[in-house]
């Protein structure tokens, strides 16, 4: 029986050219086999996640994979050229210092951040390694970066949510529960943008001219989450919106089990909380690019002459399976400027 090469098999011509093909990159690079790149990178996510587990390298859903599949087309190759070096800050501030302090013990050539949270810390312990954040709000007013065109000393990255996010997000939800009287605004003041400030006021400002009532529901821990969410289960009819947060993304599970148990229809401002069975999302479709500005600051560009983006595209997914078990008929004309709507 003929065994069907893998998808990494490689011949004898095919290793001499790869490995040509290294060298020359190591030679373009100013990099030799003793210059191994160190890549470093701190979650607040566990490392079990499935956004995170290295298991999962080449999936699509794996932020981890997409960075190491954007630096392999770029020429850096794990083991090779370059080092990763993975943290989290999952579990307490004091994991969070001890995570930094270990990456910068490592002396890596570039940080890569997860979110607002860690990039603070991280600035806070060095001004001269490059970071790179992969999500980060209000970066400007954070006291990230000078501006988003110059952003100056040694940080740049990539944004995720405008501040004008809450409104958007309070109208989608009206327009699926029509009916609905008041709205939760679910979010964990320790790690929500400005402790959720930065999209309360969007999001009361549009509560405002549609008449209906805005009720924070803070948590500060995964116990607190069934007890939040229950609160909108009773007359009169509401729905809930979960935040851009740290902590919201990690406990993604629970909450949206919650949402079901209560029959609360809630809206998520990633496609994360959707693929743990959500109703429905809107926010940046979040494609991994910082492989680029990763791969540039490795080659000697500076991190504080790149500028930070903004999101390239929005998408609003739907999910009327769910829809039909909380008794919602989605109107058409929401279906209709749906990106995706799953069953």
């Amino acid at each position: 029986m003929t065994e069907r090469p893998s998808a990494f098999a490689v011949d004898r011509r095919g290793f001499i050219r790869l490995a040509s093909a290294t060298a020359a990159g190591w030679l373009a690079l100013g990099a030799t086999p003793d210059r191994m790149r160190i890549v470093a990178s701190l979650t607040a996510l566990p490392l079990d996640d499935e956004l995170t587990r290295r298991s999962m390298i080449d999936s699509p859903t794996s932020r981890l994979g997409g960075l190491i599949v954007g630096l392999r087309q770029r020429g850096w190759v794990e083991g090779v050229n370059f080092r990763l070096e993975l943290r989290s800050s999952f579990g307490s501030p004091d994991k969070l210092k001890t995570a930094v302090q270990e990456l910068l013990e490592l002396k890596p050539d570039v940080i890569l951040t997860g979110s607002t949270i860690e990039t603070a810390a991280v600035l806070a312990a060095t001004k001269t390694i490059p970071i790179v954040f992969a999500t980060a709000n209000d970066p400007v007013g954070n006291g990230f970066v000078e501006s988003l065109a110059h952003p100056g000393g040694n940080v740049t990255g990539f944004t995720s949510s405008t501040a004008e996010m809450g409104g958007k997000w309070l109208q989608l939800v009206r327009e699926a529960v029509p009916d609905i009287a008041r709205v939760g605004i679910l979010f964990n003041p320790a790690t929500a943008p400005r402790a959720g400030r930065f999209f309360l006021d969007s999001i009361e400002q549009e509560a405002a001219t549609s008449g209906v009532s805005v009720a924070p529901a803070p948590v500060g821990a995964p116990t607190e989450i069934d007890e939040a969410v229950s609160r909108f289960s009773e007359a009169p009819r509401a729905a809930m919106i979960a935040l851009v947060d740290s902590f919201l993304v990690v406990n993604r599970q629970a909450i949206v089990a919650a949402a079901a148990k209560y029959r609360v229809p809630t809206i998520y401002p990633f496609h994360y909380f959707m693929d743990a069975g959500g109703l429905m999302s809107y926010g940046p479709t979040l494609e991994v690019r910082s492989a680029d500005y990763v791969d540039l600051i490795l080659r000697g560009t500076k991190a504080g002459d790149l500028p930070v983006q903004s999101p390239r595209k929005y998408e609003l997914l739907i999910n009327r399976t769910v829809a039909r078990t909380l008794g919602l008929t989605i109107p058409f004309t929401l279906l209709a400027r749906a990106d995706e709507i799953r069953e």
